[in-house]
């Protein structure tokens, strides 16, 4: 008798499931545990940098371990009398928002191994000493800190694959599908909490560029389009460099700083986008030219060429 596919599905996500909790382990009781270990002594690295590198993977693989491998296990035992998994899942899925903060914190974390492998060579010598050990496979231990990242889009791959092959009258049909909904939720939370978070960092850098002016400091703005623009003066037929920061709220027309220090740019001028008008003007002799009117004044601008003046108009 051959297996039905959606056993071989199950099976393919238990087997996945003890070599991800192996590496979990790995992690956790080894990267983790002798890292900390060292931090404690003084001589290698901070001890809050250990734990920022490794984030919450301890709840992750407790989690794992003592919770959703054994009881897949048992499942998997019992296929013949009870096949079914989707119950199980439905049961995993809310604890892997825990990943929300995992999967956010990864960037800054993998920043940190490599900053603090150049800043101190008993660091790097223990992770080297450990990447050498049988258990790691000839990965370094950025490779297995990407493992947690990827694990919640592969349970979606498989549960979507394992909903495709069941049988219509399969008892496990209502929960299989319901679970892979909650997963898709999941999955989306955590994308949107990285975006969410990418964003903030970059207006952050935005506002540091500027000098950090309290009444533009704002978390809800969101950052449209910026860069270097010619402003006409027509009192004497020149152009001045001036640089553009257009947000959804308002328009920052501002003057690159000769001595930069701090911020970059100094604000000359800002307009609420409410009630702007914008046009393209015909200049024969300033080619690419565009009219911004608002409430607060109007400013005739360059652009380098024509697409340019079509992206600041759009």
């Amino acid at each position: 008798m051959q297996e039905p596919e959606e056993k071989k599905i199950a099976l393919e996500l238990l087997e996945t499931e003890q070599a991800y909790v192996n590496r979990l382990h790995l992690l956790d009781q080894v990267f983790y545990k002798e890292l900390m270990k060292e931090a404690k002594t003084g001589k290698t690295v901070p001890e809050e940098v250990v734990k920022m590198i490794f984030s919450n993977i301890s709840s992750i693989y407790q989690f794992h371990a003592e919770f959703f491998l054994p009881e897949l296990r048992k499942r998997m035992e019992d296929w013949n009398r009870n096949p079914r998994i989707g119950d199980v899942i439905q049961k995993l899925a809310p604890f892997l928002k825990m990943y929300g903060e995992y999967v956010k914190n990864f960037d800054k974390a993998v920043e940190l191994v490599t900053a603090w492998s150049e800043k101190s060579p008993p660091f790097q010598e223990l992770i080297a000493d450990i990447q050498k050990r049988k258990v790691c496979a000839n990965l370094t231990l950025q490779h297995h800190m990407l493992e947690p990242v990827q694990r919640i889009p592969r349970y979606e791959l498989l549960l979507k694959d394992y909903v495709r092959k069941l049988p219509p009258q399969s008892p496990d049909r209502g929960d299989a599908e319901k679970a892979l909904e909650m997963i898709f939720m999941v999955a989306k939370h955590s994308n949107a909490a990285i975006a969410e978070m990418e964003r903030l960092q970059n207006l952050w850098v935005v506002y540091q560029r500027l000098g950090l002016e309290d009444d533009i400091v704002d978390p809800s703005n969101e950052m449209i389009k910026e860069g270097p623009i010619q402003k006409i003066s027509t009192r004497n037929n020149s152009t001045s460099e001036k640089y553009l920061f257009l947000f959804n709220n308002m328009l920052l027309y501002c003057v690159p700083k000769v001595i930069q220090v701090g911020a970059e740019f100094q604000v000359h001028l800002r307009m609420d986008v409410e009630g702007m008008k914008v046009r393209e003007l015909k200049d024969t002799e300033f080619p690419h030219t565009f009219l911004v009117s608002g409430k607060q004044r109007t400013l005739e601008l360059q652009a380098r060429s024509g697409e340019e003046m079509n992206d600041w108009i759009k």
